[in-house]
């Protein structure tokens, strides 16, 4: 019997299984699309998209930089036990080596492109791998950059792209783990936005020690409480963490500038899951 589109579309779209194994399970059956749906929950890939409901706040950072390009990506799943899986993690080096390569243009752009060694979309690939492990998986986010990059992943939590206008593995090296370790927000004053130093400014003219001073003496004090914030959110202008006795732009005068960094923290902003390990293995067992 000759399986058809229509037939492997309406298999995906009753079970949540990749476009490979909904073939596969039709040809294996005869096209009896009952039959090939009891094939594919026999298997475990039935259940993918039953899974993308759940929370997914947990995962890996992984990151990929080869030949002047470099890639950060930030892939979420449900629990830290699965993020420390082999497969789980090596489905995040490999998206992040996908995006070095391939350069998509967001995140949709990347589930839409395909694989070129086993010639699936990459979408197909995170569903066959939340069949197999179990877990709802998501591509949150990365960045890509071109040229002297250097790159820092702490424990797959926190992840670091750094780009410079020259090599020095040691130096960036160096970097990438202040980056992680000390959280800036900007390069350099020049990057930080007049409305960010605004904002600033009218919280510390509202605290309370500051009330009943003289308007002008009041106005000092402010701008130099700013300044010291700015300051601290400025990577150039921070203590190094291995020397506080320099700053990053001592540390950095005359072998090379920074051009741009981003730091990922896994899961920042997402809600997280209220449940313990322990009481999920209970609620599993008890179904």
């Amino acid at each position: 019997m000759d399986i058809t589109a229509t037939m492997v579309k309406e298999l995906r779209d009753r079970t949540g299984a990749g476009m490979m194994d909904a073939k596969k399970a039709l040809v294996e059956v005869d096209g009896d699309m009952d039959k090939a749906m009891e094939v594919l929950r026999q298997k475990g890939m039935a259940s993918a998209d039953k899974k993308m409901g759940r929370i997914a706040a947990e995962g890996r950072i992984g990151s990929y930089v080869a030949d002047g390009i470099g890639a950060m990506v930030e892939v979420n799943c449900e629990t830290d036990f699965v993020a420390k899986n082999e497969e789980f993690i090596e489905l995040t080096n490999n998206l992040a080596k996908k995006i070095a390569e391939s350069n998509p243009a967001d995140v949709d752009a990347l589930l839409a492109s395909n694989c070129e060694k086993c010639g699936k979309a990459i979408s197909e690939i995170i569903k066959e791998k939340i069949a197999s492990i179990g877990e709802k998986i998501t591509v949150r986010r990365f960045v890509r950059y071109e040229g002297n990059t250097a790159t820092y992943i702490h424990n797959g939590k926190i992840g670091v792209l750094l780009q410079t206008s020259a090599k020095d593995d040691v130096l960036t090296k160096d970097i990438c783990l202040h980056i992680a370790s000390s959280a800036p927000e900007f390069v350099s004053r020049a990057d930080i936005p007049q409305s960010v130093i605004e904002e600033e400014t009218r919280i510390e003219m509202g605290k309370e020690d500051l009330a009943n001073k003289p308007e002008q003496i009041r106005a000092k004090i402010v701008e130099g409480r700013v300044n010291k914030l700015m300051a601290q959110r400025c990577l150039i202008e921070q203590p190094f963490v291995k020397d506080p006795n320099q700053t990053i732009e001592q540390l950095i005068s005359g072998k090379l500038s920074i051009v741009k960094f981003d730091r990922f923290v896994l899961g920042e902003g997402l809600e997280k899951r209220s449940d313990n390990f322990a009481d999920e293995v209970m609620s599993q067992l008890k179904g």
